[in-house]
């Protein structure tokens, strides 16, 4: 039975709580959810059964194998250092944190100390196993697109780039690297810095970011070359049930990395 505490009561950790709950006898156990400070009841009434607490430091003493954060990413530089210190493994659904080197640095020097893994589940995305395969071999090119209708990028500096409202063609608001994409717009930084880490990096990683009054909604492409070939997968998410601002994706990929710490099978 593996013990696992979650960071965070929202959309993602209903979500997560729902899924193995539908996989009985899947051998994985939520010994309890850190909400702030103030929140707990509310939280309580979202989660059902499980234990809700307002202090890491109560979550730490259930001593859950794998902490998952599934609150955001101001949540990974406020508790991962000390998570991962504790000798905890802290499972990350808001990799866009990580583009921050600092903080990355910093969770590597915890987990060293603590003698714990940063587990880092796919998202909102497919393909990453394929790009982290292909790096071993060599990677010469990592290219991304998120594709969107254009009110979905209302409130970001793509409001700078073309007027949303009256665009009629498809247009491209950021062509760059994804550790500018992850600070520029923290909406795509998951997705990006997910993508980056699995292969060439912040720097060398390509993004597009394109408003598209013909997008069928939130589209992923991704394209990569290296030495053992070329592959190209486009997904098109739907949104989560609990929270629609979140991918129904993002919260099975949780799920699936916890459920995989006791498969016979591991895929």
């Amino acid at each position: 039975m593996t013990a696992v505490g979650l960071i965070g009561c929202g959309g993602i950790a209903q979500d997560v709580i729902a899924a193995l709950r539908e996989s009985p006898g899947n051998g994985v156990t939520i010994v309890g959810a850190l909400a702030r400070a103030g929140r707990a009841d509310e939280a309580r009434k979202r989660l059902g059964a499980v234990d809700v607490v307002e202090t890491l430091e109560a979550l730490m003493a259930r001593k859950p194998a794998i902490i998952a954060e599934v609150a955001g990413q101001p949540a990974v530089v406020e508790h991962g250092a000390n998570v991962l210190r504790g000798g905890i493994d802290l499972l990350i659904i808001s990799v866009g944190a990580l583009a921050d080197a600092a903080l990355l640095a910093q969770l590597k020097a915890a987990a060293s100390e603590g003698g714990a893994h940063i587990l880092l589940p796919a998202g909102a995305i497919g393909g990453i196993d394929a790009i982290a395969a292909m790096r071993v071999a060599g990677l010469s090119s990592v290219r991304y697109r998120s594709r969107k209708p254009p009110a979905a990028w209302r409130g970001s500096p793509g409001e700078k780039v073309t007027d949303l409202g009256a665009l009629k063609a498809r247009t491209v608001l950021y062509r760059g690297t994804a550790g500018e994409a992850a600070l520029l717009y923290p909406q795509n930084a998951n997705v990006a810095a997910a993508i980056a880490l699995a292969g060439l990096g912040f720097d060398a990683t390509e993004v597009e970011l394109v408003a598209d009054p013909a997008a069928p909604g939130n589209v992923h492409e991704i394209e990569a070359e290296g030495a053992a070939g070329r592959f190209a997968i486009e997904l098109q998410g739907k949104p989560s049930r609990s929270n629609p601002k979140t991918s129904a994706l993002a919260a099975m990929s949780v799920a699936r990395a916890l459920l995989n710490t006791n498969a016979t099978i591991v895929i």
